[in-house]
């Protein structure tokens, strides 16, 4: 695969993670980033399985150094009914290396940008992706057009890659949305319990149509300014009210009327750091390669946040190519092998965050009445036999 040219459209953690792929494998590469400023600002909170991670340092895709979060245990916590205060109803084993998106996007970034073989373009947009006559692929951009071997649509969820492959998928509205950000870990002053919880721990918090998850992750540099390195963030799924612009005010409504009262004053107080909002939605494209092109991360498919697998299943992605690459005789049977591993793989994780969404938002149980043995056998309901490493697995993702 020496020599082979390989054009990447966006520079996101999925397109620096494929670039850092192709280059170990020996191919020239060329990414293309709409942006034309810094990524690294997008400062909220992802996990990883401590696998993965481990994996990635280990050959080189992460600096060792970089910043994460360590967490063993997933705590389960409701309001008690007809009053504001805080139950625990259970703990499971949830081991997750909690990052800062910000944070992972530039470590992926400086690894790419130690290979001589990688070339990262920003403020460079793609017009157009397009099959040439002889089979290659054709990349176009304001300032011309150029040729490759293969080309890697990592450009997200409105994929211009997918949509020369799968012209007429269109994505899958969930009826909800989540409100996603982080706050200062001041807002945890005086609430002796959850700052204890958020220690090693990440939590659930479960309400009436829908939940809330809250765990610890490192500050990104330009992200304000405090004693702590570490930040606060949250991810809250509940039905939209009429927006899906960001609303800290919403949020903290929801708090107040849902959380235990500890709980909302911690959405409450201080400044959010950030936050955004989106529609859940899933996708799943058909197949994730078709020579001479790949699609990965969410061009390849949208999954719904439960699974938190879009930065997971974009680094495996990166390293199935990588492995698909050095191990095949030419471009088109490494991507017959990549698709053949990565194709089901989304569509498992786009059924397993339907069933996680129905289970968690649209068809929630009776928080106040589970136990730890409740909520195992919801568990194992929700799974229906498939695995996912927030359920008491490490794994490498799954």
């Amino acid at each position: 695969m020496t020599r082979l040219r390989m054009g990447v459209v966006g520079g996101s953690i999925a397109g620096c993670a494929m670039a850092v792929a192709g280059a170990r494998a020996g191919a020239e590469v060329t990414v293309y980033e709409r942006s034309d400023g810094e990524l690294r600002g997008r400062g909220l909170g992802i996990v990883i399985p401590p696998a993965l991670h481990r994996e990635l340092t280990g050959v080189g895709y992460l600096d060792a150094a970089m910043p994460t979060v360590p967490l063993a245990t997933r705590v389960w916590v409701t309001r008690v009914a007809g009053s504001r205060s805080a139950r625990e109803f259970a703990r499971q084993p949830g081991p997750v290396t909690a990052c800062n998106w910000g944070l992972l996007w530039q470590a992926l970034r400086r690894s790419a940008g130690s290979s001589p073989a990688v070339r990262y373009h920003r403020g460079r947009p793609v017009l157009a992706v397009e099959r040439t006559e002889a089979g290659r692929a054709l990349v176009r951009t304001e300032s011309g057009a150029r040729e490759y071997d293969v080309v890697v649509g990592a450009d997200g969820h409105r994929s211009l890659t997918r949509r020369l492959l799968a012209p007429d998928l269109r994505p899958s509205p969930a009826g909800y949305a989540v409100w996603r950000g982080t706050l200062p870990l001041s807002a945890l002053a005086g609430h002796r319990r959850p700052l204890e919880l958020l220690r090693d721990s990440w939590v659930t918090l479960g309400f009436r149509g829908g939940h809330g998850i809250f765990y610890p992750i490192p500050r990104g540099a330009g992200e304000g300014e405090g004693a702590d390195d570490r930040l606060l963030a949250y991810a809250i799924y509940a039905k939209p009210h009429g927006t899906d612009a960001p609303d800290t005010a919403y949020v903290r409504e929801i708090a107040d009327e849902h959380f235990p009262a500890e709980w909302a004053e911690i959405v409450a107080r201080g400044a959010h750091t950030a936050m955004t909002c989106h529609p859940v939605t899933d996708l799943h494209a058909p197949g994730a390669a078709e020579a001479p092109f790949v699609l990965a991360g969410d061009a390849a498919g949208v999954t719904r946040p439960h699974t938190a697998s879009g930065a997971v299943k974009a680094l495996q992605d990166a390293l199935c190519l990588e492995r698909s690459l050095r191990g095949s005789a030419s471009p088109a049977e490494a991507l017959g092998r990549y698709a053949s591993e990565r194709t089901p793989e989304g569509a498992r994780l786009v059924e397993l965050g339907r069933r996680i969404g129905r289970a968690q938002v649209e068809r929630t149980p009776h928080w106040e009445s589970l136990d730890q043995a409740g909520v195992e056998a919801w568990c194992r309901d929700t799974l229906a036999g498939t695995t996912s490493y927030l359920y008491g697995g490490e794994g490498s993702g799954r």
